[in-house]
């Protein structure tokens, strides 16, 4: 069958989502009552994982709630997520789109999940046979390639606009780590090596998913209510840290 979620993601079609059970999103840590209540303007950038397609309720909008919960602050979402965006995409909105440049220059809270439809599309074209390559596999080089080339650009362009040091800055890398054949996982590992390695030395806190831990709506690409439970509170597991606690 090939890279079967990889080919997967470019399924145009979403169905309508499972509902998430308790769980992850359970038991939220109050703020206390008398805590001062401060407005956080919250971007949130990616492809159709940070749109939250495939749920009734996305990560994003979870993980602004456990920002309310745990911080007591008012906050506001402005979520830039487009389905099938690619890395390269992103980093030309990143680039040229002044609207949101402005919005990430006055946002509290950032959160970006990008990379796995540029995998999704060089899957397509391995199971077709048009990939290229003596063995058959060379858009997924390049496609592997093009993302670490834009994973470093894109946390360049987010850093010279906002600064961990003032800003909360997450991400869960691709949104999830999709499922691959065994001969062909490296290059999945490969793109999350670098996201960690990229992350990790411009001090962005961030959590890789495989997708076998996360509940999956039915198209089976996109997670349902219990998946995006799920990766908004692994990312509420990293604390937010530089704003909270004071």
């Amino acid at each position: 069958m090939g890279v079967v979620i990889l080919v997967c993601l470019l399924a145009t079609a979403c169905s309508e989502a499972e509902s998430g059970g308790p769980g992850e999103d359970e038991k939220p840590r109050r703020a206390p009552a008398d805590q001062e209540t401060v407005p956080w303007d919250y971007v949130a950038l990616g492809d159709s994982l940070a749109a939250g397609v495939g749920a009734e309720r996305g990560y994003v909008d979870r993980y602004a709630a456990h920002l309310r919960d745990d911080t007591g602050a008012r906050v506001r979402v402005s979520n830039f997520g487009v389905g099938g965006q690619t890395s390269s995409e992103l980093l030309d909105a990143l680039r040229g789109d002044e609207s949101l440049r402005r919005a990430i220059e006055g946002a509290e809270v950032v959160t970006f999940n990008i990379g796995i439809n540029d995998l999704g599309h060089a899957g397509a074209a391995y199971e077709e046979g048009t990939c290229g390559g003596e063995d058959g596999e060379e858009c997924l080089r390049e496609a592997v390639q093009a993302v670490k080339d834009n994973w470093d650009a894109i946390a360049t362009e987010l850093l010279d606009l906002r600064s961990t040091g003032d800003t909360i800055i997450r991400t869960p890398g691709l949104g999830y780590t999709p499922r691959a054949e065994d001969d062909l996982e490296h290059y999945v590992s490969e793109v999350n090596r670098h996201i960690a390695s990229t992350t990790r030395s411009k001090d962005v806190p961030h959590v890789a998913i495989p997708a076998g831990e996360i509940g999956m709506s039915p198209d089976g690409v996109h997670p349902n209510d219990a998946g995006y439970a799920t990766i908004a509170a692994r990312l509420r597991g990293l604390g937010f840290a530089p704003l909270h606690p004071r």
